[in-house]
């Protein structure tokens, strides 16, 4: 899906780019080192980033950050939408940290506002990069099953041991894809070590960030509102040989989402639903077909900020053919925060040609009433009609 949408409104406006780029170089700064440790000289990016903000504060009259060091204290303590800078209305809210202040890493938001506001440098598009070559290979080789297998795998797979990679690395369906894995894995840093042993995860399956006060810190924003993440079987770094995860890109914007596309899945098959995970390649989502017929298309997205989102959307690909179409995001969202669905349709773009978000429950829902014989916008996930408008409301499930 392209996020062109970024360049214009929402991304056009000066100070949120600015702020674009502080996000930009908390995250280049994390993948270099500690963000508690980096070393003189400062890469360049940051220290541009910094000294606009600066600029920015003065002509606001208001005290700016120190020095780099003093900047990354900002981003931990303080919301973006207390620092001084005009950013647009109503679109941050003390929700919107840049760094945790628990673990003291970039948070989601900042990865968002970071990875998907550049549109014009492929270097910041890698996950969208790693799945168009996914499906190049697996087009050329006329495997759709290979494409699906290696989705599946980076939804299901995002911390490999020794052993595992073995497993991988010689599954005949992940043939056409073998270099790609090579690229997308990288090496587990000591960071993540506790007791000389790596945890994942009890339920993403993503690994663990100990803290210091014996506790450990889930990069997914869904495991942190749950509470306490529960520790997975610990993998033993003396043991296991080279333990590899997925890159954070993928890991974010790929076995998140997926793992509430096919939750999503998941409770839709239980009501008895015909659901094609990831079809024509890709084209969007779930495909869904009741028994008369009718197509459900559903893209699912995971999102820290629904701004964002919402200058993001547009309607799948309509091939393979369905009848209506919607985006949808976990229910812990729109919990979390309670005008998620608001923002978004506030920031959705005229190219989004009216696209709905519902959350995971109300999509099924509307499915469940819809099989039961059920008529009108409560069982309709597409745009309103006229008759709906008329009738008052959207009739959001």
């Amino acid at each position: 899906m392209t996020e062109s949408s970024f360049s214009h409104g929402l991304l056009g406006h000066p100070d949120l780019r600015l702020l674009r780029d502080i996000a930009t170089a908390v995250v280049r700064l994390e993948a270099v080192d500690d963000l508690d440790s980096f070393r003189l000289p400062y890469p360049r990016e940051a220290q541009r980033a910094l000294n606009a903000l600066v600029l920015e504060c003065l002509r606001n009259d208001a005290s700016p950050p120190s020095s780099l060091p003093d900047l990354l204290r900002w981003c931990l303590s303080r919301p973006v939408s207390s620092w001084p800078l005009e950013l647009p209305d109503d679109i941050f809210s003390e929700q919107d940290w840049l760094i945790d202040r628990e673990s003291g890493k970039p948070t989601q938001f900042c990865h968002e506002l970071a990875l998907k506001g550049h549109t014009d440098s492929t270097a910041e598009q890698y996950d969208r990069l790693v799945i168009n070559e996914a499906l190049r290979a697996c087009r050329e080789d006329g495997s759709p099953e290979s494409y699906a297998a290696f989705r599946r795998l980076l939804v299901t797979r995002p911390v490999l041991t020794e052993a595992d990679w073995f497993d991988v690395t010689t599954d005949l369906y992940l043939d056409p894809v073998r270099d790609l894995i090579d690229e997308i894995y990288d090496s587990v840093p000591d960071g993540h070590l506790r007791d000389g042993s790596y945890t994942p995860c009890g339920r993403c399956l993503t690994l663990l960030t100990p803290l210091a006060d014996g506790g450990w810190w889930c990069e997914r924003d869904q495991c942190r509102h749950q509470g306490a993440p529960p520790t997975g079987i610990p993998i033993d770094a003396t043991t296991a040989g080279e333990v590899r995860q997925l890159r954070r890109p993928l890991r974010q914007f790929v076995t998140g989402p997926g793992r509430a596309e096919t939750d999503l899945e998941g409770l839709l098959r239980r009501l008895g639903l015909a659901v094609e995970m990831w079809p024509g390649y890709d084209a969007y989502d779930l495909r869904i077909t009741f028994p008369d017929g009718h197509v459900w298309a559903v893209d699912v997205k995971d999102w820290a900020h629904p701004g964002l989102l919402g200058r993001a959307a547009e309607p799948p690909a309509c091939n393979p053919h369905y009848d209506e179409a919607c985006w949808v995001v976990p229910r812990f969202r729109v919990e979390h925060r309670k005008d998620y669905i608001e923002v978004y349709e506030r920031e959705r773009g005229e190219r989004a040609r009216g696209l709905r978000l519902f959350t995971d429950d109300q999509l099924r829902d509307a499915a469940a009433a819809r099989l039961q014989g059920q008529h009108g916008p409560a069982v309709r996930i597409g745009p309103p009609t006229p008759e709906d408008r008329r009738g008052g409301g959207t009739g959001h499930a």
